[in-house]
């Protein structure tokens, strides 16, 4: 089953990649996971993928989105990992449900479709990741990890679409605006447009001469401030709000 997934690298560069759970320390229990996928086949490969990896536990599978919160609510994982295209209840549409049984979940979306339509709305409604099937077995677990400690993954396909997109939203967006943005304070800004970079936690720390637990605090408030549920969402929202620029 391994080879069902293709030599991609996923994530949000190589810094993101490599943070891991246990880059602050080692983690006291294994990062529950909930797999989510139609195909039965696909769902066994990756429970034994994951299986060798010691903090990494496998807690329960479903088959389709409505399934999902249902074992969700029950299960209380800490990342779903699911498939996008999926009978009776997709996986984005699943993302808000899943959000109201289980906040404190962080869902990767483990997908063949490569449309930006869907990696937009995967944002928008909360997920932390967008992972395309054709990303090695060695990293599935390397991702869960990542955005277990905070991090948001996307494949590096799918980041450029994200980055033109985001260029797009500034150009389309007009002058009005109805509602002030949130104000976020220069060290919050500092913070946001590192992470706008790809770079992780412990990374910007360094950039910063800052603990890296201020860095996560930062985020929080930032997120919390602009009533977000993602750094990735974070990032759009900064840049259609004209916080942030790409040049």
């Amino acid at each position: 089953m391994a080879d069902s997934f293709g030599p991609v690298t996923g994530g949000d560069g190589g810094g993101a990649v490599g943070s891991g759970a246990d880059a602050g320390g080692s983690r006291k229990e294994p990062i529950r996971v909930l797999v989510v996928d139609d195909h039965a086949l696909f769902r066994r490969g990756l429970e034994i993928v994951l299986a060798q990896e010691e903090d990494i536990e496998v807690i329960g599978e479903a088959g389709d989105g409505a399934e999902a919160v249902e074992k969700a609510a029950d299960l209380l994982p800490d990342i779903v990992l699911m498939d996008v295209r999926m009978p009776r209840r997709g996986g984005i549409e699943a993302c808000t449900a899943l959000k109201e049984v289980a906040p404190s979940a962080k869902i990767i979306m483990l997908t063949i479709s490569d449309e930006e339509a869907d990696l937009y709305e995967a944002i928008k409604a909360g997920a932390t990741g967008y992972l395309l099937k054709e990303i090695s077995t060695d990293e599935v677990a390397t991702a869960i990890r990542a955005v277990a400690d905070g991090q948001s993954q996307i494949s590096p396909s799918m980041a450029s679409k994200l980055l033109t997109e985001f260029k797009s939203m500034i150009q389309r967006t007009d002058e009005r605006r109805l509602v002030p943005a949130p104000r976020l304070t220069d060290r919050e800004l500092e913070v946001l447009k590192l992470v706008a970079t790809g770079m992780n936690n412990r990374d910007i720390a360094k950039e910063l001469f800052i603990s890296e637990n201020t860095v996560k605090n930062h985020v929080r408030n930032i997120l919390e401030k602009l009533q977000l549920h993602s750094r990735m969402e974070a990032v759009v929202y900064a840049m259609r709000e004209k916080i942030l620029e790409i040049r």
